[in-house]
């Protein structure tokens, strides 16, 4: 993973809070969609907390699920969040996705969750994942459509650069590239996988009040709470004060929001 998300994606509690709760609930409906059959092998490329791995050890019956990330906290936060239930639980190990250690054609299933935009070279990533499973093997992600589907980074970012414009060079709607389907299809098409597909899949995301919402972007954990750390606290309350105007607040002081991951999948060619 880039410098970037190895320090600022650090702690596996963090983010927990502010943005794998979203991701395991798409993971569920991403893992269940693949149609992968029982006993199969998988490899999940750049884990993190171990949301997809866990949904594909609780989901698909596997044989093995092996967790890869390069950030030693998140797979450590894996590792203990990790407790099987009448089936094989997945394994946890420290690795980059973008150089498996693992030998050619030894899955059948190769996947990722939200990591493609931080890696400095998603194509290395792709061709490597590519490489780990057999002929015939599945190749899939998602990741959030940071363009257009993420209400509350949409909201927050609104906010953040209506104050101060520079805090627009952080937002992941500029600077994030592999968050539409065509971009992705031709990531996957340029590594030689065929009947490439892309599907939105999109997940409620509920916040029992402002709070709920606000306090994950004080962990520092991601771009926009890294910008959060980064201001002084007369900024910062501002900022917090602009974003609570913003939202959709309901009478009963939730706020509903929704969340759109694009989920990409092809087959290694070859016999």
């Amino acid at each position: 993973m880039p410098e970037e998300r190895f320090d600022t994606w650090a702690a596996g509690d963090g983010y927990e809070r502010y943005m794998g709760r979203w991701s395991r609930r798409v993971a569920e409906v991403f893992a269940a969609s693949l149609g992968v059959g029982p006993g199969a092998r998988w490899i999940d490329a750049g884990c993190g907390t171990g949301a997809l791995a866990g949904a594909v050890a609780a989901r698909c019956r596997p044989g093995l699920v092996l967790g890869v990330d390069r950030s030693a906290a998140f797979v450590a936060a894996a590792q203990a969040a990790a407790v099987p239930a009448g089936a094989p639980g997945p394994v946890f190990a420290v690795a980059d996705a973008q150089a498996l250690p693992v030998r050619d054609g030894a899955f059948d299933a190769a996947v990722s969750a939200l990591a493609l935009n931080f890696l400095p070279d998603p194509g290395a990533a792709v061709a490597e994942a590519a490489r780990a499973v057999r002929p015939g093997g599945l190749v899939a992600a998602y990741v959030w459509d940071y363009a257009d589907g993420m209400g509350f980074l949409g909201h927050f970012w609104d906010a953040a650069v209506a104050l101060d414009p520079s805090a627009a060079a952080l937002d992941e709607r500029r600077r994030f590239p592999l968050c539409r389907p065509e971009p992705l299809g031709a990531l996957w098409a340029g590594a030689g996988l065929d009947a490439v597909r892309v599907v939105p899949v999109e997940v409620a995301t509920p916040f029992a009040g402002f709070a709920d919402l606000w306090e994950p972007f004080l962990a520092g954990q991601g771009p926009a709470p890294g910008y959060v750390a980064s201001l002084t606290p007369a900024a910062r309350g501002r900022l917090r004060e602009a974003l609570a105007r913003a939202l959709p607040v309901r009478a009963d002081g939730s706020i509903a929001l929704t969340a759109r991951a694009w989920a990409v999948s092809g087959r290694r060619t070859g016999r």
